[in-house]
């Protein structure tokens, strides 16, 4: 990576924190993991993830609502799916 995409990752990961330890922990494991390697749409999808509401991410991430917008839905689920730190 070069020295904007490591600023640009450093910036996200204030953005990324959040009033639920739980949404911490998921964002920052999608960014640790697969924002590196993740398309330009991916990861200005993700902006707008980060854009939400706690509570309604939250039960998004939980599979109590599924988001309306299908890209949303597939970034939630692929973050979902990744598994934790170990």
């Amino acid at each position: 990576m070069n020295e904007a995409d490591e600023r640009e990752l450093s910036r996200l990961r204030w953005r990324c924190r959040r009033g639920m330890r739980e949404l911490d922990r998921l964002f920052e494991r999608y960014l640790d993991r697969a924002w590196r390697e993740a398309p330009t749409v991916e990861r200005e999808v993700f902006l707008r993830l980060l854009d939400i509401e706690d509570d309604r991410l939250w039960h998004w991430f939980m599979g109590h609502e599924t988001p309306s917008d299908a890209e949303l839905d597939t970034l939630v689920q692929r973050i979902r799916s990744l598994p934790p730190a170990g």
